[in-house]
């Protein structure tokens, strides 16, 4: 079983750090960073675990509610991946939308 413990804390870490960022920052793109993140993360997790299905995106839950979607589906992916390989990905993934949104 592979270690995806480095996922679901770059995951967290990005989520705590939206939930403590001032509205302001929030408006100014770090939510629409993090939506875009969780959107990736969720389609990268369906494509795992349903090959060949249309992908279906999350919606836009307001940019308060975006730290709870990258967990979600940052906590889905984490439960498909297959390797130590996938887990790197994934973080980089997280860590470059953490600092492009600015929190």
């Amino acid at each position: 079983m592979v270690d995806t413990t480095p996922l679901t804390r770059a995951v967290e870490h990005f989520a705590d750090k939206l939930r403590a960022a001032p509205q302001s920052r929030l408006q100014r793109g770090a939510a629409a960073e993090a939506l875009g993140l969780a959107r990736e993360l969720a389609r990268w997790a369906q494509a795992v675990e349903e090959p060949g299905a249309e992908s279906r995106e999350m919606p836009d839950a307001g940019m308060f509610a975006v730290a709870d979607q990258i967990t979600v589906a940052g906590n889905d992916l984490a439960v498909v991946l297959t390797n130590d390989a996938e887990v790197g990905d994934a973080v980089r993934l997280v860590e470059e939308a953490q600092k492009r949104a600015g929190v």
